[in-house]
């Protein structure tokens, strides 16, 4: 019995010291420098992600939308979804007319209580709200049935939505474009020039020599 009982004694502390020395070889440390930088949303006090990405300008992007590229996007869709006038419910609701209409209000579809509740966010499926869903579904509605994880692409997004106002909600507005996201736009108070070029005040300002400015010399003959 003292044998047996010494064995076992034995085989035990051999187990800890070989636990032990491994976990002294094998223990890694953290680098002081990463290897490569990942590209994370920081995060706010509440803990959620601080998106500071801009919406979609819709009025200048829904026009000139590609819809072809937005039906093949919604391949991806169809597995759970259909977009056809009349059709069936899948695992997810019909989305004929899907665009403006009030959110979880298909008829015949048992919509989960998160998507129930997002009403008080979204009354209705909005331009804007169809971007942050489609973005990640997971995250813009917490407890959503939906297991899509996102898309992350804007121009896909875009020509997706577009190709979706297109079936069955065409006369869904498309709002005006935003003119401070325009092309020539003059920048915000305060903001840098573009391409590190003069500020606008400087152009105007007289040259050296005391003539007018360019811009404000008579014309040619």
């Amino acid at each position: 019995m003292n044998k047996i009982f010494g064995a076992g004694l034995g085989t035990a502390l051999a187990i800890l010291m070989v636990q032990q020395v491994s976990q002294a070889v094998y223990t890694t440390k953290a680098p002081e420098k990463p290897g490569y930088a990942v590209n994370a949303p920081e995060e706010t006090e509440t803990g959620a992600a601080e998106d500071v990405e801009l919406p979609p300008d819709w009025g200048t992007l829904l026009p000139t939308a590609d819809l072809a590229a937005g039906e093949a996007a919604f391949a991806r869709c169809q597995g759970c979804h259909n977009v056809a006038q009349g059709g069936a419910n899948g695992t997810g609701p019909n989305l004929w007319g899907v665009v403006g209409r009030p959110v979880a209000s298909h008829a015949g579809f048992a919509y989960s209580d998160a998507m129930k509740g997002h009403i008080s966010v979204d009354a209705t499926w909005s331009l804007d709200a169809l971007d942050h869903f489609i973005t990640a579904p997971a995250k813009y509605v917490p407890g959503t049935k939906m297991s899509f994880a996102g898309l992350r692409d804007t121009a896909a997004r875009v020509n997706l939505i577009a190709y979706m106002r297109s079936q069955g909600s065409p006369g869904y507005a498309i709002p005006a474009p935003d003119p401070t996201r325009q092309p020539g736009a003059a920048p915000a108070e305060g903001a840098a020039p573009v391409d590190g070029g003069a500020p606008a005040d400087a152009a105007a300002a007289p040259a050296a020599d005391g003539t007018a400015p360019a811009a404000e010399a008579a014309p040619a003959a």
